[in-house]
């Protein structure tokens, strides 16, 4: 079963990643533990003091429960920041817990790797617990800027 309201459609590109409501696709292994990993390797926003671009790189590991984010709706998500004015710890924070909160999966982490802005690159993690004993998660420190 797919809850789809994005895939198949032509649709625009939401103004504000706030309130974003992701298409979602029945996981139909809901017994295995799997990690699922979303790589964002040209994410931009906009910096919310100059109006400047901010450049990330950005990994989601994720174990999914009933639900697999539809990657479509994903990705409209994650282009809804192209010119949203927001700091780098707030969009890393936004995206992961707002994935968690509507997804419901077992287990979620993030790390966003921005570019340098003079000179001091800003790289933030966060995840929604210890990840689960006896699943393997692939380590994030070869993905840098």
């Amino acid at each position: 079963m797919i809850n789809k309201t994005i895939l198949g459609k032509k649709v625009l590109v939401p103004q504000s990643p706030k309130n974003y409501k992701f298409d979602k696709i029945e996981n139909k292994d809901i017994g295995s533990k799997f990690v699922i990993r979303l790589r964002v390797p040209e994410f931009t926003s906009i910096c919310p003091v100059t109006d400047q671009p901010d450049f990330a790189f950005i990994l989601i590991d994720y174990i999914p429960n009933n639900w697999i984010v539809e990657s479509k709706s994903f990705k409209l998500y994650i282009h809804s920041f192209r010119n949203y004015g927001i700091f780098h710890e707030e969009a890393t924070l936004l995206i992961g817990k707002s994935m968690y909160k509507q997804l419901k999966f077992k287990w979620i982490r993030i790390s966003s790797f921005f570019a340098p802005r003079g000179g001091i690159p800003i790289d933030t993690f966060w995840q929604s617990s210890n990840p689960p004993k006896g699943i393997f998660l692939p380590s994030t420190d070869r993905y840098k800027f």
